[in-house]
Formats: structure tokens, C-alpha cells, sequence
């Protein structure tokens, strides 16, 4: 009787990752799950932490790990968990991003509007799916919370789930942000399931409370830290004004048949389902080599963001809790247009204001519940003595402004 495969990959966040069902290979070495080694985890971030380099399959992989000890732990504390049951989740875990475009959250909706990342996820996974004769079922079942044991889906997306834990654990290690640093084995030691939901033994309160603490922190200093803010921003404003340029009939070759194709449509929503080898084609490689060409391109406006880009001279950028003064930006306005020579409605992309917002925690979004030793359930935010009251419920806004220097 052959041994079953079974591989084992070095993760520099958990150490050795286990691989040891043939479903699980099958998935991992389909091209479209593949293509994740080529798309950064944390789009421009890099710029100014420069270890965060890390891309969309190692957090998979992570995720799919942290899946495997909930799993595992769950199944311990007596959990009905068949083996089945265990594959799917595992599978849809690894799945759960396979829809990114080129640089993540950077440019969705941007190359595909209309089109969240989520739905592009589902769609390749069925895809995937009928080329494996139905054995990711089940797990498009959970993946899509259709299953009839909610604790399985509220792993892969829920406030407490697996890709949470990762992408904390993971980009604090690749940047550097001690901040970030979560007690992820610990809070999933404390998982239980109560009435098919998942939820948190009592004596768990105080990891997931610096879990989403650490969130807060992560966001504020890493996702949205100023110059990653310009940077992405900018990013979308070269292909915003690539695709104006090929819409007015001028001549913006991209660096691949595929970027061509979503730059060039002229469709407001772009069908996914005819066009999706082309989009699982796309990746980081594609954007950054034809930003590089458009370094040389006529256009001052995309010459000029593909510049700075390139060689990191970014827009500037200001945050502040109140809005910006309409004179002082209608002054940086004429300003930037008359030192680029360009037309007042092209300046838009060298100055523009926006809001960032987060919040901390969102009960109506979907709770974090508390299980007592009495049996009682209750959302965290309405545990007594809890950090995660009313005010770190209520999302913080700021203002920014990037503009060309």
C-alpha cells in the first residue's frame, strides 16, 4: 500500500507547514492559485517598510495553518468536525484571496470595476471546482456560508477569523511593527462553538482584546501610514490616466496583452466570467513594467506619477482631522499647473484630497461573542471592564491631501 504525499513547508512565521491531503496539492498547484507568488500581500507598503515584501501565498499559506490548529483544537474540545468537513474548510481558506488583482486592495476597482475581489474569489474557485469534478462542493458551500455549520464559514471571514490572524501576525513580522504582534496561538486555544456559532471562552477576554488593538495600531501605522497612502494612491492614478489616454486615442501600451485589455475596455463593468484567464494571467510584474515605460511617455501628467513611483519621489501627503482649506489647495492647484504646464482639469491627479477611516471594532458587523462558564453569551463590547467599549467601536476618520511638491 503506497504511502500517502505528504510535504512540509518553512514558513518563517510558524516554522514547518504540514501539506498532506491530495486535494489540498491539486489546489496549491493550480496555475490561478499560483499566481498569488506574484502579487504583493501588502501592495506599496514596502516603500516604506522595506521587509514588507511578503506576497498573497504566503498569507495563504498562513491562513491555511492557523486553519489547521483551530481545526484541530475545536476537535479537541469534542466539536463535530468530520474529515470531510476538515478538507473543505482548509481548502477554502486557501482560496479565500485567490481573486486578488495585481497589488491587492491597491487598485480593486480600479482594473475591474463594479467587481469586489470576494466574487472574483468565488468565481475562479468554481472554476477550479468543475476541472477537479466537484471536489471543492463542500467547500464552496462554506466559503459562500451556505453550509449548515456557520462556525466553519466565520474561520474564513468574521472578525475573529484565520486571514485576520495571519495578516497581523505576518506583515507585523515582514515590517517590523512590534505592534501588530498577536497571541494567535493562544486566542485559538480559546475558541469554542456554542449553538453552531464560533465563539470565545471567558478567560480568552484580554488576547482578543489586544487582537483588536493591534489591529488598530497596524492600520494607523502601517495600512494607512502617509506615504503608503500617497504611494497607492498614486498607483491608481497612473492607470486612472492611462486608461483616459487610451480612451482619448492616444497610443499607452501596457507590458502585457492582459493589462491591455482591461485598460482598454470601454465596458463599465467588464464581464469577469468571459475575460477570466485573461485576469488570472495579471499580476504586480505587469503594472510595474509599464509603469517603468510610462516613465517615458509623453503624457506629463503619467510621465510624472510614473517618475515618482519608480523612484520613489512621492506625492506629498497631509493628514488631520478636519478638512483641508479650500484656498491653500486652490493655491496648490495653480501652483502645480503652471510648473507642469498642464490644464487645470488635468491637475487632479497631481492634487487631491480623500478620507481614510477605520474602525476598531464593529459589533454590527459581526460579533465577537464571549461564551461564560455559567453559559451565558455576550458580545465583547458589552462585557463588563472590557478596553473594547462604545469609544473603539466608533470609526476614526482623517482627512488627507497628496499633492506634487
Amino acid at each position: 500500500m503506497a504511502h500517502p504525499v505528504r510535504k512540509i513547508i518553512n514558513d518563517p512565521v510558524y516554522g514547518f507547514i504540514t501539506i498532506d491531503h491530495p486535494v489540498i496539492f491539486q489546489v496549491i498547484a493550480h496555475p490561478y492559485y499560483q499566481r498569488l507568488r506574484r502579487i504583493h500581500q501588502m501592495a506599496m507598503a514596502h516603500l516604506v517598510y522595506p521587509g514588507a515584501v511578503h506576497t498573497r501565498l504566503h498569507h495563504s499559506l498562513g491562513a491555511y495553518h492557523l486553519m489547521c490548529m483551530a481545526l484541530h483544537e475545536l476537535r479537541n474540545k469534542g466539536i463535530d468536525i468530520t474529515p470531510e468537513e476538515e478538507v473543505a474548510a482548509k481548502a477554502a481558506i486557501l482560496l479565500h484571496d485567490v481573486g486578488h488583482g495585481p497589488f491587492s486592495h491597491a487598485l480593486e476597482h480600479v482594473l475591474i470595476k463594479g467587481v469586489k475581489h470576494e466574487n472574483i474569489s468565488l468565481r475562479i474557485i468554481r472554476t477550479i471546482n468543475e476541472e477537479m469534478n466537484g471536489q471543492l462542493d463542500l467547500a464552496i458551500a462554506i466559503f459562500t456560508n451556505q453550509y449548515h455549520k456557520p462556525f466553519l464559514y466565520q474561520l474564513i471571514s468574521g472578525q475573529l477569523d484565520v486571514d485576520r490572524m495571519d495578516y497581523l501576525s505576518r506583515d507585523s513580522f515582514f515590517t517590523g511593527v512590534s505592534e501588530g504582534v498577536i497571541g494567535y496561538d493562544r486566542i485559538l486555544k480559546m475558541l469554542t462553538v456554542q449553538n453552531g456559532e464560533l465563539m470565545v471562552e471567558e478567560k480568552g477576554i484580554y488576547s482578543i482584546e489586544k487582537f483588536l488593538v493591534a489591529r488598530r495600531l497596524m492600520y494607523w501605522q502601517v495600512y494607512l501610514h502617509k506615504s503608503v497612502l500617497s504611494a497607492e494612491k498614486m498607483l491608481v492614478k497612473i492607470l486612472e490616466r492611462a486608461r483616459e489616454l487610451i480612451l482619448r486615442g492616444e497610443t499607452v501600451p501596457g507590458a502585457s496583452a492582459a493589462l491591455d485589455l482591461f485598460l482598454q475596455s470601454k465596458e463599465k463593468e467588464l464581464p469577469i466570467d468571459k475575460h477570466l484567464d485573461q485576469f488570472c494571467l495579471l499580476d504586480d510584474f505587469d503594472v510595474m513594467a509599464s509603469i517603468k515605460n510610462w516613465m517615458f511617455h509623453a503624457d506629463t501628467v503619467l510621465s510624472t506619477l510614473c517618475e515618482g513611483l519608480i523612484n520613489r519621489r512621492l506625492l506629498k501627503v497631509k493628514l488631520q482631522a478636519e478638512p483641508f482649506d479650500q484656498d491653500w489647495i486652490t493655491e496648490q492647484r495653480n501652483r502645480i499647473c503652471q510648473c507642469k504646464s498642464i490644464r487645470e482639469e488635468d491637475c487632479h491627479y497631481l492634487l487631491f484630497t480623500g478620507e481614510a477611516v477605520n474602525t476598531t471594532y464593529n459589533p454590527v458587523e459581526e460579533k465577537i461573542n464571549i461564551l461564560f462558564k455559567d453559559g451565558t453569551v455576550k458580545d465583547i463590547s458589552q462585557v463588563d471592564n472590557a478596553l473594547i467599549s462604545q469609544t473603539l467601536s466608533s470609526p476614526v476618520k482623517k482627512y488627507y491631501i497628496c499633492y506634487l511638491k
